[in-house]
């Protein structure tokens, strides 16, 4: 069975009606990503970063998977498929996908900010000032803010290297280190990059652009993958 790996991104997303990260004045959801979404945001006002999440995740659970994130399930009918992705909503696995990795972290999760190996489920929408982890610690959103490293990247790389088709779904391919990742692609890799206006791409795999929305492009990738 071959092996197939997608880096999917807020594009995807944006067509279950969630904004994408930055609109064009840089702001997210009327907030300065500086002001929510950093270390020095947290420190400095851990109930406005909260709050900002709180939000997120009541529109998350407001959203639906659309028929990308259902086509990109389906495909594990016919593919070992594995995604990877710089979303935080659980579309992905709510659609019928098993494999999911999350790059950016999940926001229905909360990790303590005394030991991060500590990662607690968030049931419903809410995480608050004085919910606490085991330890007796605040316990803070499970999101990688700008500013901190991505530790999942190695691992990602590493499924990029064994992939035999590659998808770029919803993501310009701007935001690194995820941005990289395609460049782990083995030699000859049928790299499949579905966007509106297709990044330029240059590596020693093999560009197949879609020049859709994560929607359409989906279901014309699945129907060539199907077609072979």
């Amino acid at each position: 069975m071959k092996h197939l790996v997608i880096l999917s991104g807020a594009g995807l997303s944006a067509e279950s009606g969630l904004r994408t990260f930055r609109d064009a004045g840089g702001l997210w959801e009327g907030y300065r990503v500086e002001d929510v979404a950093t270390p020095e945001a947290w420190h400095k006002d851990k109930e406005l970063v909260l709050r900002f999440y709180n939000e997120r995740r009541k529109q998350a659970l407001g959203a639906e998977p659309n028929d990308a994130h259902k086509s990109i399930a389906d495909l594990e009918h016919h593919f070992h498929v594995e995604v990877i992705t710089q979303n935080v909503d659980n579309l992905h696995e709510r659609a019928g996908s098993n494999r999911v990795m999350h790059l950016h972290g999940e926001l229905f999760k909360a990790r303590s900010t005394r030991n991060p190996s500590l990662v607690y489920p968030i049931e419903g929408a809410e995480l608050n000032l004085g919910d606490l982890c085991e330890l007796g610690s605040q316990l803070r959103p499970h999101i990688v803010w700008f500013g901190e490293e991505v530790p999942l990247i190695p691992l990602a790389a590493e499924k990029v290297s064994q992939a035999d088709i590659l998808i770029i779904v919803g993501t310009s391919m701007v935001v690194y280190p995820a941005a990289g990742l395609v460049h782990y692609a083995p030699v000859g890799t049928p790299v499949y990059v579905i966007d509106p206006n297709p990044p330029a791409i240059n590596g020693h795999f093999r560009v197949l652009p879609i020049a859709e929305k994560a929607v359409a492009g989906m279901k014309k990738v699945r129907e060539l993958l199907l077609s072979v």
